[in-house]
């Protein structure tokens, strides 16, 4: 309904109102119903654009709806936010936006903004209750409450929550909040359309006002004056700019969503073809995000390759068991589910259980960005503890305070499996009696128990990818948390040419100067902390490059904000890098942001082919309603034939070019200017060229027929027939920019064919069928004037096929 509102505002409907009550008023009852029916044609077709955008845009909000991970049936399962029902066990992690209302069971350092709710920015500390729970929720906004409210945000810990309230029985939900809303905007895009419709609505009723005075004075006829005033306004109205920018950004945006990439903001689609520099992380985007430890190596050399199916010595055992009492318990993260797997499998091979089964996990010292490295104590039972270690070989040397030969040592054995592409960490060990945790981990006696290198193989589609962006004109920069060494590795593998490689601490003792004196060659970051994303952004934003960023934590929503397009995760990414950032990669995978960049170079290219179709096709249906005016013909266009027009080209802007094939070259040439134009000159200057062949040829074939003698009515018919087909040839011509024409005849799109036959089987019907001929002011035309037409129709689409091969319109050649 409120679609349908909206379309009765629109001009086009005015106009054609306006007609129908002036035939209602000379006596022509019958075109004043012709009238209104098109006019109810006009609302039918725009509503079916506007709900097919609205259909778009509500599949794409269920893809942009805060995610959530619940235990279901004892498996944790992935499910969109607005799946969550009362009684889910919800698992809350750091960086996730709370989908529902519910009790608290277990925090670990848990910790929430309420803002959203109480306006207090200071995060509140979470603690759990059992069952069972109290019949009223509490208020947010206290410490210690066991109770989250959806829409709040986890900034610290994790836990697991019961679901007591969803939707609009949630708090955020009474006060009528929405936070699945996806925000679909194109800024520029707008502005320069409605900077082409200002112009061009200014132009049109310039000269409708211009012909109602010229005819009214003239032929001293004020009604006919004002229905050939409607008629030029109705030619010059460019109505469809509106139209086809919305349609072709909603359903761009869903075309994006099927190769599993969203688009939250549909300025992004504009963009995508401008990027220059591509910024990656390594693991889950080039890789597959599937760890398997392949290599264990002791502090004293010796060194094991771990086969899937070969028995593990006994001598590594301790060392994966120690790997396995720093991960998780119930692991989620890639690494620490491959310690679990060996773990359990050297447990098979053993010959007594696993001895330590029965402890228990007391305390545990996350990853800290001063201390890469995450420790676990655990009671052994007697009275004892011991502390697992793992993390970044350099932080497990620190914590162990290895000297300076044996960091050495460890060192080199580390580079030579990072040179294998292997992740290398550093396992350690230490034993305390005391009986409260020290507050770090740093105050344990660690001893270094040797390096773990992990496999994560590289996803298929990564070298392919990388070739394009190498046609594209695109730089692929890695940035990594990873070792040097294995993202060199990683790199060489993937196909990322060869350049500097700059490590966090030497991007730390960087100024901005000398960092732009690297940014250009440097192509692999190595040991990067997430916030040191930012100024790698700013860095190349500074040197003129457009940015994209890749990112999935709560400390790349910066980075990701600050780019020209931040494009998250969508498999491991948080809530909060989703909502910062423009595009969502739905698999995580690096070919699909390439496969983004193909799909909105595409689409912006189908965009301009629309806009310079629009453009084209006004000049000779303007050109046919003010030639009468001018040379004295008797009016050939009226309402209704412009009507009909409509009808035929609206469907060819929003579903034939929409649905057009990319370009052959649309990943072989450099990105686009990001502050070029929608319409650049060169484009309008081929719109203007391809009209005014149009109009000359019409116009040739309009004297034609009245030195022929021919009668208004088949005038009428002949001109209009040759419109028809005309505007047929400019679709064809239009289609591509770098394909021939017999290419583009060939390349299949329904929607054409479906228009095409349209066109003749109304040119068949006007034809034969008197009733409608007499109804548009028509008379049958002989074999003579077909062949005629035809003619001029073709050669008005070889003339123009020739000039396009010398254009270069808009960098698409």
């Amino acid at each position: 309904m409120r679609i349908f509102v909206d379309v009765l505002r629109e001009p086009m409907l005015a106009l054609l109102v306006a007609g129908g009550a002036i035939y209602f008023a000379l006596g022509d009852l019958r075109e004043a119903l012709i009238l209104g029916l098109l006019a109810g044609l006009s609302v039918g077709i725009t509503v079916l654009q506007e709900a097919r955008s609205e259909r778009a845009l509500e599949a794409l909000r269920d893809l942009a709806s805060p995610r959530a991970i619940v235990v279901r049936d004892g498996v944790r399962q992935r499910i969109p936010g607005c799946e969550v029902v009362r009684g889910d066990l919800l698992v809350l992690a750091e960086g996730d936006r709370v989908p529902a209302d519910g009790w608290v069971i277990e925090a670990d350092g848990l910790r929430l903004d309420e803002s959203l709710l109480t306006g207090e920015s200071v995060p509140v500390r979470k603690s759990g209750c059992a069952a069972p729970f109290p019949p009223e929720a509490p208020r947010a906004g206290s410490d210690d409450l066991a109770y989250v409210f959806s829409g709040t945000l986890v900034v610290a810990g994790s836990g697991l929550s019961v679901v007591q309230a969803t939707g609009a029985r949630s708090e955020i939900g009474r006060i009528g909040q929405s936070l699945a809303a996806l925000e679909i905007e194109a800024p520029r895009l707008y502005l320069q359309t409605r900077r082409l419709v200002l112009l061009f609505a200014a132009g049109g009723a310039g000269a409708t006002l211009l012909a109602v005075l010229l005819y009214g004075l003239l032929r001293n006829n004020w009604l006919e004056g004002a229905l050939a005033g409607i008629a030029l306004g109705m030619s010059l109205l460019p109505e469809e700019f509106p139209v086809v920018l919305a349609v072709f950004l909603a359903m761009g945006a869903m075309r994006l969503s099927r190769v599993r990439v969203l688009a939250r903001r549909a300025a992004a689609i504009e963009t995508l073809g401008s990027i220059t520099v591509l910024c990656t992380d390594k693991t889950g985007t080039l890789t597959q995000n599937r760890m398997s430890i392949a290599e264990l190596r002791l502090p004293d050399g010796p060194s094991c390759d771990v086969r899937p199916d070969a028995v593990l010595p006994e001598s590594f055992r301790p060392l994966v068991e120690l790997g396995r009492l720093a991960s998780a318990p119930e692991p989620f993260d890639p690494m620490e589910i491959a310690f679990h797997d060996l773990g359990a499998r050297g447990v098979a091979d053993a010959r007594s259980p696993r001895p330590t089964d029965g402890w228990r996990l007391q305390h545990r010292y996350p990853l800290d960005p001063a201390l890469l490295a995450v420790s676990h104590l655990w009671e052994t039972g007697g009275g004892d503890r011991i502390v697992a270690a793992k993390g970044a070989p350099e932080a497990i040397a620190d914590l162990c305070r290895l000297g300076s030969e044996a960091r050495a040592s460890m060192q080199a054995a580390a580079d030579a499996m990072a040179a294998r592409g292997l992740r290398v960490l550093g396992i350690a060990e230490a034993a305390w009696r005391g009986i409260a945790p020290p507050p770090s981990a740093r105050d344990f006696g660690f001893a270094f128990r040797g390096l773990v290198g992990l496999h994560d193989p590289l996803r298929p589609s990564v070298p392919d990818a990388m070739a394009q962006c190498r046609s594209a004109g695109i730089h692929v920069v890695m940035i990594t948390g990873d070792y040097p060494e294995t993202a060199r590795a990683i790199a060489r593998e993937a196909g990322i040419a060869e350049g500097d490689v700059v490590t966090g601490d030497r991007l730390a003792s960087m100024d901005d100067v000398a960092l732009g004196a690297f940014i250009r060659r440097t192509t692999i970051f190595a040991r990067i902390m997430p916030e040191q994303k930012l100024l790698i952004v700013a860095a190349l934003k500074a040197a003129g490059e457009v940015v994209g960023m890749t990112g999935d934590g709560v400390n790349d929503a910066p980075s990701l904000k600050a780019a020209h397009i931040g494009i998250a995760m969508g498999g491991r990414g948080t809530d909060v890098a989703r909502e910062a950032s423009s595009i969502v990669l739905l698999d995580d995978d690096f070919g699909s942001i390439v496969t983004a960049i193909r799909v909105g170079r595409r689409i912006f290219d189908n965009l301009r082919k629309a806009m310079g179709f629009i453009v084209a096709v006004h000049i000779p249906i303007a050109g046919l309603a003010i030639a009468p005016l001018l040379f004295g013909f008797p009016i050939l266009l009226g309402p209704i034939h412009i009507a009909l027009l409509e009808m035929v080209i609206d469907p060819v802007c929003s579903l034939v070019f929409e649905s057009e094939v990319e370009e052959r070259n649309v990943m072989r040439r450099p990105p686009r200017e990001p502050e070029s134009a929608l319409m650049p000159r060169a484009l309008v200057g081929w719109s203007i060229v391809q009209g005014a062949t149009a109009v000359a040829a019409i116009a040739a074939l309009l004297c034609w027929g009245w030195i022929s003698g021919l009668a208004e009515a088949q005038l009428r018919s002949l001109v209009y027939y040759a419109l028809l087909t005309i505007v047929l040839g400019l679709v064809l011509v239009n289609r591509s920019f770098s394909t021939s024409l017999v290419r583009a005849v060939m390349r299949p799109n329904r929607a054409l064919v479906a228009v095409v036959s349209t066109v003749f089987l109304f040119i068949a019907v006007a034809q034969y069928v008197p009733p409608v001929a007499g109804s548009l002011s028509f008379a049958p035309l002989g074999l003579r004037e077909f062949v005629a037409l035809a003619a001029v129709a073709l050669a008005v689409l070889l003339l123009l096929e020739t000039l396009k091969r010398g254009i270069n319109v808009g960098g698409a050649r």
